[in-house]
């Protein structure tokens, strides 16, 4: 989604993805938040993706500070392909030297106590970033703390999957959503950060266990917000 906006004429994205404003960078001036959108013109709306702000306990709550008004999209995967990607990309980055079966037994672990560190005045937390595989595909305690500051109107909840595979039923929508005129829409979105596709390779039973574990979220995301996953 990130190209495909960044191309229309009424939007400006900063270069490179994810400013990390609302997460790891709060303790910078705002200055430095808003030198990101100097090149903007008068007329474009600015974008902001950073997908750690959903996962962030202070997030929500720091941008309706700044951004009352803002406009949010939430792009959300399949639970269980989501924990995979998020795994391996920690994998590839060199930053989970566990299996992958005893790393997501370790995440627990590894999170206790991290959003309270976060929230009581810690710039980052390490595993909460980069190890929380299960814990950001639980997307219905996430959502919570946006729909407790923002009204149901500035929030846009899709499935990823539906963006890129059926982009012209998907994009007129959120396009008016953002109040953006309408524009080109491709018939299907390339996936730029597609990874390797490890997550193919995951042994049956540990992706059996990941989907008993995210059962759950699976039931709130239908029940809620008419979002289903096979």
């Amino acid at each position: 989604m990130q190209h495909w906006l960044s191309l229309h004429p009424q939007v400006f994205l900063p270069p490179g993805k994810e400013v990390h404003y609302f997460s790891l960078h709060y303790d910078r001036d705002r200055s430095w938040y808003e030198d990101h959108y100097a090149s903007a013109g008068a007329q474009q709306a600015c974008g902001d993706i950073t997908p750690y702000y959903l996962f962030h306990p202070l997030a929500a709550e720091r941008i309706e500070t700044l951004l009352p008004r803002a406009r949010l999209i939430v792009l959300l995967r399949d639970p269980v392909e989501r924990a995979l990607s998020g795994l391996f990309h920690s994998i590839r980055l060199g930053l989970e030297s566990l299996p992958p079966d005893q790393a997501l037994a370790a995440e627990e672990e590894r999170l206790a106590g991290a959003e309270q560190q976060l929230t009581s005045g810690a710039a980052t937390h390490h595993s909460h970033q980069v190890h929380s595989y299960l814990a950001r595909s639980r997307y219905e305690q996430q959502l919570e703390r946006y729909e407790a500051r923002f009204p149901a109107e500035q929030l846009l909840i899709l499935r990823s999957e539906d963006l890129f595979t059926e982009p012209e039923r998907i994009c007129p929508p959120l396009l008016e959503f953002l109040n953006l005129a309408p524009a080109k829409i491709p018939k299907r979105l390339p996936v730029h950060n597609a990874g390797l596709g490890l997550a193919g390779s995951v042994d049956p039973a540990l992706r059996g266990w990941l989907r008993t574990a995210l059962e759950p979220t699976y039931a709130a995301m239908e029940q809620r917000y008419q979002l289903r996953w096979s």
